[in-house]
């Protein structure tokens, strides 16, 4: 924790690309995990972390090592960024657009496995875009990011009964849709 302090004042300072580059390694794979979990898609992943990363160095000078950790602050810019892209013209287009060509499988099994999990994912991801901001970032926080309740509550900055409850009421409508759409 330490060090980390320490690269991101030498970024302040002097705007250290080599602090730069040990603070982006240490998260990266953390980051990549993140964001694919919520998306199945390995370049749009590499595209959005790298987006993250870019946000986080140009906003470093606003982060307060007295109000949060550097990682919390990190998932909260990571939580934001993904939230303005599930909104964007760019992913709805491409809702549109997707198909299934392309796709090789080795059998038929994996063919309906892998898209049964792909569909349920995409569902779930669908439900959670329709939430209310702060409701998103708990879901995608707790879901994708396995984060407690009490740590979402540090990132959130809210109290750790209104992330509860903006959870649970946000899964139980995750469970009602989904019970909804196997039945369609």
């Amino acid at each position: 924790m330490d060090q980390e302090i320490q690269w991101i004042k030498k970024i302040k300072k002097n705007a250290s690309s080599e602090a730069a580059n040990k603070l982006i390694s240490k998260y990266y794979k953390e980051m990549y995990t993140f964001v694919y979990k919520q998306t199945l898609d390995a370049e749009l992943s590499l595209d959005l972390t790298q987006e993250i990363f870019i946000s986080v160095l140009k906003s470093i000078n606003r982060f307060d090592d007295y109000k949060a950790s550097f990682r919390t602050w990190l998932y909260r810019i990571a939580s934001n960024r993904l939230v303005d892209y599930y909104r964007s013209k760019h992913y709805k287009y491409r809702q549109l657009s997707e198909s299934i060509d392309g796709h090789d499988f080795e059998d038929e099994e994996d063919v309906t496995v892998s898209l049964e999990y792909k569909e349920d994912v995409e569902k779930i991801t669908s439900i959670v875009n329709e939430l209310e901001t702060n409701s998103q970032q708990i879901v995608r926080l707790k879901l994708f990011a396995e984060y407690t309740l009490q740590e979402i509550a540090a990132i959130v900055q809210v109290p750790q009964s209104t992330v509860k409850t903006r959870y649970y009421t946000a899964l139980k409508l995750i469970k009602k849709e989904m019970k909804e759409h196997r039945y369609e």
